[in-house]
C-alpha cells in the first residue's frame, strides 16, 4: 500500500486515482479516507487526479503516541503534497478535515493551492467561549470522550444517527451507510481518537481562515447536528474574501443520500469553473 513518511517517522497511508489535476481529499472524524469513495470515483472519473489520506491515528496510517494535533495533521497534509509534488491542487475537507485543511494554509500557504472547499468543517471554532458565545459548550466534547473511553463500538453506532440525520422524521435510513461509519470508526486508535476531539473542538482556525486568497466553497446543512451552521460556515464565510457560501437546506453532516448527490454537483462545478 502506497505512504509517506512524515518528519517523526509517521507513515500516513493514501490513495491516488487517475491523473490531472490533483484534488486532495481530508476526512472527518472518526472516519478514513474510505469516506470519500464516492467523491474520489467522481472526480477521477472526470479527467482529475484524486488523493485522499488517512489521517494518522486513524484508518491505515500510523498510530503514534503523540503528534495528534492540528498542526501535526496539517504538516502530514504538506508532506502527502510535497512528497507526490501535487501543484494547482484543489482541497476539500469535510469536517475535522477541513480544520486541517485550514491549518495547512495558514502554516504552509497556497503556493500548491488553487482552490478550497470546506464541508460541513469545524472552522473557525466549535468550542463555546467568552469571544466565541454560539459555539458547543466543552460538555459536549465530554461526552464524547466518555463515550469512546467507555464503548467505542456502541458510541460510534450510535453516533452515525445523528451524523446522517438519520434521527429526523421521514429520514431513509440506511443500515449499509451505518455500518461503514462503524467500520471505519473502529479503525482509528483510542489515543487518537481522543486527542482528535480536543484537536477538532479547541483549535482556533480564525487567522488561518483570513490567510485564504483562493476560490473558496464552503458548503454546509442547515440541519448538521455535529457541526452547527451558526458557529462554523456562517462565521467562516465571514473571514474568506470572496468566498461563496453554499446552504444545503435540511443537510445533514455526513454525506449521504439526495444531500451527497447534491454536494456532488456542486464540487464538479466548482472544480470546473
Amino acid at each position: 500500500m502506497p505512504y509517506v513518511n512524515t518528519a517523526d517517522g509517521t507513515q500516513i497511508f493514501y490513495k491516488d486515482w487517475g491523473g490531472g489535476r490533483p484534488v486532495v481529499f481530508s476526512h472527518g472524524w472518526p472516519l478514513n479516507a474510505d469516506a470519500w469513495d464516492n467523491q474520489l470515483h467522481l472526480v477521477a472519473s472526470r479527467g482529475f487526479r484524486a488523493v485522499a489520506h488517512d489521517r494518522r491515528g486513524h484508518g491505515r496510517s500510523g498510530q503514534p503516541w503523540e503528534g495528534n494535533d492540528m498542526d501535526t495533521y496539517a504538516d502530514d497534509l504538506a508532506t502527502l503534497l510535497d512528497t507526490l509534488d501535487l501543484r494547482d491542487a484543489v482541497l476539500v475537507g469535510h469536517s475535522t478535515g477541513g480544520g486541517e485543511v485550514t491549518r495547512y494554509i495558514g502554516r504552509h500557504g497556497t503556493s500548491r493551492v488553487s482552490k478550497v472547499v470546506l464541508l460541513g468543517a469545524v472552522p473557525p471554532l466549535m468550542l463555546r467561549t467568552e469571544a466565541n458565545p454560539a459555539g458547543l459548550p466543552i460538555e459536549v466534547f465530554d461526552t464524547i470522550r466518555n463515550g469512546v473511553e467507555a464503548d467505542r463500538s456502541r458510541f460510534y453506532r450510535e453516533l452515525a444517527v445523528p451524523f446522517y440525520g438519520y434521527n429526523r422524521p421521514g429520514a431513509e435510513v440506511s443500515q449499509g451507510v451505518v455500518d461503514a461509519f462503524w467500520l471505519w470508526s473502529m479503525q482509528v486508535g483510542v489515543k487518537g481518537a481522543l486527542d482528535c476531539v480536543r484537536a477538532f473542538s479547541e483549535t482556533d482556525f480564525v487567522e488561518d481562515l483570513k490567510r485564504f486568497d483562493v476560490p473558496t466553497l464552503i458548503a454546509h446543512g442547515d440541519d448538521d447536528q455535529i457541526v452547527p451552521v451558526v458557529a462554523s460556515a456562517l462565521e467562516s464565510a465571514k473571514l474568506v474574501k470572496g468566498s461563496t457560501l453554499k446552504i444545503y437546506e435540511g443537510g445533514p453532516h455526513g454525506l449521504a443520500g439526495a444531500f451527497e448527490r447534491e454536494f456532488d454537483a456542486d464540487l464538479l462545478a466548482f472544480l470546473n469553473a
